[in-house]
């Protein structure tokens, strides 16, 4: 076999292959046997019709191209890995020429990685928040948890701001009752802002057994984002009472003896999800600069291919979820369908650029996945899946990821090395040290960023290295 490549652009590659036709032997046979298999001929059992007769019965063409079809695929892959190819993507392949018991010719154009200059790196300076806790903090921390421990009592007056309200709603729709707009028995917090517009004052001033009924635009159902004619029925009115904040109250809330300890404590877990925040702002900051550093020429193909992704995911898995359309959606984010077209090209052309700009890293600093990091990887992956970690594996091998896992490891390991490589500043002009940070929650946060990335590559049927 013959092979050449000729380069189109810098992210496309035209491969034109020429095949002595001996080696199609092994494929020729393979197409007399798969025909023997299917077809009856008088006079012969099935399975043994000798070839000549096939050729007479049902032509010579139906075999050349059913063997041509079988070898395909492991010409065109012989013809990448001699010409040193990472492919995206399928080929468009066409066959120039076909002659029988002579030669095999054909064309294959496909998406190539292109090829990047990663540039030196250590330059970058980024500033992140500053990690102050202050006390005003800490008091709302630990009102947050003392709201959770309060109590109710049933109340016969008007209801007002704090007050917890047992309600029923209906939702009327153009005078129709909607089939999703009917809920009873809903605890409402007046002043919570957790239900619909309008709810505070329909209900402020109502007694056991009171009704109103106000306009709001409903968030989520049948009729997201259209105008409802809401009644409300208050079926009770509780006040809340909230616990005296001292040691008992520490006591019954946290493994605290007395209210300092806790208040010591919510100031530490303050700290560490503010040292996580600006660990992410970190990462975050890099990569854009990392990004502005390096110019990556996008497959056309896969950019597509990558926002009709995105656009497919919002659409039948966010949106419908909450039962939502995307016209809803777009009103109630109050963006035209063109500035969210021109976004979602933004996301996905980051997303591209990402993942090419860490596989190249990952393949310039040598970087390998371990057994126990993809596994810790796999773990936090199930989490925020929903699915344990045996379930979450099982649909990872079933559906042939672990390539893809891996591929995002390796990316927040490239990603790592790049932060712990940059001047990381905070808001008071103090230097932050992110080579301190290989804990669980830096690993996190690296693969969190990598993940944002996307997987565009893969959609197309590469497979990553680890």
């Amino acid at each position: 076999m013959k092979s050449a490549v000729e380069t189109l652009n810098p992210t496309r590659v035209r491969l034109t292959v020429e095949v002595p036709f001996e080696e199609l032997k092994p494929s020729l046979d393979a197409a007399y046997k798969k025909i023997n298999q299917q077809v009856t001929v008088p006079g012969f059992r099935k399975g043994k019709v000798p070839a000549r007769v096939i050729d007479q019965r049902f032509g010579r063409g139906a075999v050349l191209e059913e063997a041509v079809n079988d070898a395909l695929p492991k010409l065109y892959q012989d013809a990448v890995n001699e010409g040193e190819l990472s492919p995206l993507g399928q080929p468009e392949v066409d066959i120039t020429e076909l002659k029988d018991n002579e030669l095999l010719a054909f064309t294959a154009e496909v998406d190539v990685r292109p090829s990047i200059e990663i540039p030196d790196y250590s330059g970058i300076e980024v500033t992140v928040d500053a990690v102050e806790v202050t006390d005003e903090d800490v008091e709302k921390s630990v009102e947050q948890l003392r709201e959770r421990f309060a109590s109710t009592t049933v109340v016969e007056r008007p209801a007002a701001e704090g007050d917890v309200v047992k309600i029923d709603l209906e939702a009327r729709v153009d005078g129709e009752v909607l089939e999703d707009g009917v809920a009873k028995g809903i605890d409402y917090t007046i002043g919570s802002g957790e239900l619909l517009d309008g709810i505070d004052e329909a209900v402020t001033g109502l007694e056991a057994g009171g009704s109103a009924t106000f306009t709001s635009e409903l968030k989520g159902g049948s009729a997201a984002g259209r105008e409802a004619e809401v009644k409300v029925d208050v079926t009770s009115v509780s006040a809340r009472e909230l616990p005296e904040l001292d040691d008992d109250f520490a006591q019954l809330a946290s493994e605290f003896d007395t209210l300092e300890e806790l208040r010591a404590d919510s100031r530490k877990r303050l700290e560490r999800m503010k040292k996580y925040d600006q660990a992410t702002q970190a990462q975050e900051k890099v990569l854009d600069e990392l990004i502005s550093l390096v110019e990556v020429p996008i497959p056309e193909k896969l950019l597509q291919d990558e926002i009709n992704t995105r656009k497919h995911n919002l659409v039948n898995h966010q949106l419908a979820q909450l039962g939502m359309d995307l016209a809803t959606y777009l009103k109630m984010q109050e963006k035209s369908e063109e500035e969210f077209e021109t976004e979602l090209k933004e996301q996905a052309e980051k997303g591209i650029r990402t993942q090419f700009i860490l596989d190249e890293l990952v393949s310039k600093e040598k970087l390998n996945v371990n057994q126990e990091e993809l596994t810790e990887h796999l773990m936090r992956r199930a989490q925020s899946s929903g699915m344990s970690p045996d379930q979450f594996a099982q649909a990872v091998v079933e559906g042939g990821q672990v390539p893809m896992l891996v591929g995002e490891v390796a990316r927040g390991k490239a990603l790592a090395v790049v932060v712990e490589a940059a001047k990381v500043t905070d808001t008071n002009g103090e230097t932050v040290s992110m080579e301190d940070e290989e804990d669980e929650e830096s690993a996190e946060t690296a693969d969190a960023s990598a993940e944002t990335a996307g997987e565009p590559a893969e959609q197309g049927g590469e497979k990553s290295e680890g």
